[in-house]
């Protein structure tokens, strides 16, 4: 099992807390080179961050707070934005003063670089991933996929349903999968909706004749696309007063497998309160190389190669 997880896995363990119970359990995390969570209490005027270790103190000096903080291609705002959140480290020294405070010096950097040679450099393309949504933008959400070091899900990647924004998915701090899509320059470039499931074992979930509830995704003069899953929409009859965003009640009046599609009649609308589910995973494993998403009686060829 690896031991590079994204930041806030491991803070809550059994044997990181074991780690952090005293000074002498922190040394012998120190020796045998572990890597360690805890939460930054504070960041100074400096950019040094304090870690709240228990009976010692942690500092992270801002030059080993984080891979690129020292060339300048990783801004400060990385640093200060981990006050109130857990970090992760490697122990590289520890200091006892006259009145007996012990401080340890603590390497954020050190832990990502780690990460970087053992784990990310051996990613290839198919391989799934744990990651944790860290901050969302309009064009589509940054992941940290271990130590704090993000990468980026664009929108489009998400889910085959589109989305007006990556909030209606996802909420910073979730823990999600991902797929390695592939590898520029040394950047992990990720999917999604590889793992939300194929046109086939999403439909399989509906009858026709049923009323289910659906998110109205783009309404045009033919009609109303509706999701009933993030991997499925179906087209409904047009209505006057929807727009995109609202639930709406649905009935299923058709399932074309071989044209990829489902005819719906909206038979109500309401405003959409509700956070986003959790996404529903149809693949258990930790590799993939190719995802077709089309039927297999469907002309129309929709498929993932990952290479």
């Amino acid at each position: 099992m690896t031991e590079f997880f994204p930041e806030g896995i491991l803070v809550s363990t059994d044997e990181n807390k074991a780690a952090l119970s005293s000074a002498l359990t922190l040394a012998e995390a120190m020796h045998e080179g572990r890597i360690l969570e805890a939460y930054a209490s504070m960041c100074t005027s400096e950019h040094d961050l304090i870690v709240d270790l228990g009976e010692v103190r942690g500092v992270i000096s801002r030059i080993d707070g984080a891979v690129g903080i020292s060339d300048g291609t990783v801004r400060d705002i990385a640093l200060i934005s981990r006050v109130n959140r857990p970090v992760c480290f490697i122990i590289t020294g520890m200091h006892t003063a006259e009145d007996g405070t012990v401080t340890a010096q603590l390497s954020r950097r050190a832990a990502q670089e780690r990460c970087i040679s053992n784990y990310i450099s051996k990613l290839s393309p198919g391989d799934i991933i744990p990651a944790k949504i860290t901050h969302i933008e309009k064009f589509g959400v940054f992941a940290d996929i271990g130590c704090g070091l993000p990468s980026l899900l664009p929108i489009d990647m998400i889910s085959v349903s589109r989305i007006e924004h990556p909030s209606q998915r996802f909420s910073p701090g979730e823990s999600i999968k991902v797929i390695v899509s592939g590898i520029r320059n040394g950047r992990v470039c990720l999917s999604h909706k590889e793992l939300l499931g194929t046109w086939e074992e999403n439909a399989a979930l509906f009858e026709i004749g049923q009323t289910v509830t659906g998110i109205v995704r783009s309404v045009e003069s033919y009609g109303a696309f509706v999701e009933l899953t993030p991997n499925l929409a179906g087209l409904a009859e047009p209505r006057d007063g929807i727009r995109p965003g609202m639930k709406a009640s649905v009935y299923i009046k058709n399932i074309i497998p071989f044209k990829m599609k489902i005819k719906l009649i909206i038979i109500d609308t309401f405003e959409n309160t509700a956070p986003g589910e959790k996404p529903q995973y149809f693949y258990d494993g930790d590799h993939i190389d190719s995802f077709l998403y089309s039927p297999p009686q469907c002309a129309r060829v929709i498929e993932t190669i990952f290479s």
